[in-house]
């Protein structure tokens, strides 16, 4: 009907309950005003009719290796984040969303998306062209970017976590031999975190005197090396000490709902909880922080913990939560903090926040290599801008240490060129221990990749913080026309930069799908798209193209 006809203009009037267009079109002869409606749905129970060719995205971040969703069954309760970051948001490559403030149930089934709520209304809305435009929408109206990043020496330099190395005992000494042998061995300094077990219990936030003689100056010399240091801690608080006494006097810590001080088992115990609803506890927890930082020259914190699974719904708190609500209070507590470093989160999109995904295998399937590129998009997807895959060779240290006596080097070196080019990477295991000259030497190319991108990443975090925009984008973000939904094995890093690392134990060659345009490759070759090529991948080299305009 409308084939002679040219789009002049399209205005779009939200309300509350419907999106209204109005679409003038024209032709030598006549001008029209078309007006038509986009309901929303609000309820607590309904379902959706999938369109042709229409794929999701969102909830759980660790379900990222199940995304995008659509094709085959797949259902979450978000109470459950498994261990990483979740968001009461979902989106499609058809301009399609479904955000709730509360958390909620989604079911694929069929070519059906089926919303259950027990807390509250949830909204579905349509409308948009593509996959970018509605999570630009969403992005604008339910988590607007807080025009700020988190420390730039996250994005632009390797991160060292000590966690694989030193476990639970972390030492004075030990830190600063690790952090000699990043030196010696020509990796360039960073971000040195220093876990678990370096206080002395739960909510004594101080320096163990026994392992760290002298923490003020341990942290000066790490300095003169061109190290930034961050501790962690958690919310848990050890029972029977001074510390548990005084916090629960002042009605500092959650209760049950019986009214006594709530007991609960994590994976180092059994601790009681900081109520962080609470502004008072809030403020004396910081305080620690602040001292560590007045007192020994410490510049930001891990905060770790915090996840969902430690709360209940019916816990006592100053100000009456969920289960989720008490870990997004967590997280805020870390927003004080330029220098920090999350893992479970819940609807904190948008925030100068680091985000690291889960703890993963020292394994290339499962929750291993093969899961860093489709979780890191969905972080991405969900608003979490500042991401960061797990430690090199995998941070699970139950499943490292089983695998200690037989570690697989060629793995580890294509974790660290996975890692390379996302928005930040972060080692643990001393690649110098774990591996020969050879496969280091591939480490710290990777590791000289990312500092050499440093200054491309920061402006990417920047635009994030200005747009809300990710870093780390999926080819279906950057290239909606393309038909790129279902790859997770490769991604863009902003608009104009395709990185495709190898994930496949002994591939020497790999499939690269290019875009329209022309791109030219770390190995100097030129490749014009769209088409898929067949690339050389050997063990030295992590491929990655640069869009090039003429």
């Amino acid at each position: 009907m409308f084939a002679d006809y040219a789009c002049f203009n399209t205005t779009v009037v939200n309300s509350p309950n419907k999106r209204i267009f109005k679409v003038t079109i024209f032709n030598d002869k006549m001008v029209t005003d078309l007006i038509f409606e986009v309901p929303n749905i609000m309820g607590k129970e309904f379902t959706i009719r999938l369109l042709e060719n229409e794929y999701w995205w969102g909830g759980i971040v660790d379900d990222g290796i199940f995304m995008p969703y659509g094709y085959i069954e797949h259902s979450r309760d978000m109470t459950n984040f498994n261990g990483n970051q979740c968001s009461p948001l979902l989106i499609s490559n058809k301009g399609r969303y479904v955000w709730s403030q509360e958390r909620f149930t989604y079911t694929f089934k069929g070519r059906e998306l089926q919303i259950k709520s027990d807390f509250g209304d949830v909204e579905f809305g349509s409308g948009y062209r593509n996959l970018r435009e509605v999570y630009r929408f969403v992005s604008k109206k339910y988590f607007p970017p807080s025009g700020t990043i988190p420390d730039k020496l996250l994005f632009t330099a390797p991160q060292y976590n000590l966690w694989i190395e030193l476990l639970y005992e972390p030492t004075q000494q030990k830190v600063l031999e690790y952090a000699q042998a990043v030196i010696e061995n020509d990796m360039p300094p960073g971000v040195l975190m220093i876990d678990d077990n370096w206080q002395q219990y739960y909510g004594s936030w101080e320096f163990h005197p026994g392992r760290f003689p002298n923490p003020e100056e341990m942290v000066e010399k790490l300095n003169e090396m061109g190290f930034k240091v961050m501790l962690w801690v958690c919310p848990m608080i050890s029972p029977d000490t001074a510390t548990f006494r005084m916090l629960r006097d002042k009605g500092y810590l959650i209760k049950d709902k019986n009214g006594e001080i709530a007991i609960r088992k994590w994976w180092n115990g059994y601790s009681s909880l900081i109520d962080c609803t609470n502004p008072n506890a809030v403020q004396w927890f910081q305080s620690q922080m602040d001292n560590l930082i007045d007192r020994y020259g410490i510049d930001g914190f891990k905060l770790d913990a915090g996840d969902p699974e430690f709360y209940e719904d019916s816990d006592i708190c100053a100000v009456p939560t969920t289960k989720n609500g008490h870990c997004e209070a967590w997280a805020k507590v870390g927003l004080k903090y330029a220098l920090n470093e999350y893992r479970a989160c819940w609807k904190m999109a948008g925030f100068p926040l680091v985000q690291r995904l889960k703890d993963k295998n020292h394994s290339w399937e499962g929750n291993g290599l093969a899961s860093l590129i489709p979780n890191g998009l969905a972080q991405g997807l969900m608003g979490y801008a500042f991401n960061c895959p797990d430690m090199i060779g995998g941070g699970e240290y139950l499943n490292f240490l089983a695998n200690a006596a037989q570690l697989d080097q060629e793995l580890f070196v294509r974790y660290a060129q996975c890692a390379a080019l996302f928005p930040m990477m972060q080692f643990s295991a001393a690649p110098w221990r774990v591996l020969d000259k050879q496969h280091l030497s591939y480490c710290v190319e990777a590791a000289k990749l990312h500092v050499n991108m440093g200054d491309t990443i920061v402006k990417l975090a920047e635009h994030a913080a200005k747009t809300g925009e990710p870093i780390m984008r999926h080819m279906a973000y950057v290239f909606p026309d393309g038909g790129y939904e279902k790859i997770a094995d490769q991604f863009m890093l902003g608009d104009n930069i395709l990185v495709a690392p190898v994930l496949k134990k002994g591939a020497v060659t790999r499939k690269v799908v290019f875009p329209e345009g022309t791109w030219l490759g770390d190995d100097g070759s030129e490749i014009t798209g769209p088409r898929t090529v067949e690339v050389e991948v050997p063990l030295s080299r992590l491929p990655w193209y640069r869009k090039v305009k003429y």
